[in-house]
């Protein structure tokens, strides 16, 4: 089988999923509780004086 052939058959049936999977994972991870903090923890680290 050709390399092209099977890399185009695994993101045909398992990519998509893995893909999903990740999304699903970050999303998840960024709006779980406590997260709001961190994120404005850092989004403030360039404005903070050393």
């Amino acid at each position: 089988m050709e390399t092209y052939t099977a890399m185009r058959h695994f993101a045909d049936s398992w990519g998509l999923l893995v893909m999903t999977l990740f999304f699903l994972c970050v999303v998840i991870f960024t709006l779980r509780p406590g997260g709001g903090k961190t994120a404005k923890d850092a989004a403030n680290i360039p404005l903070k004086e050393d």
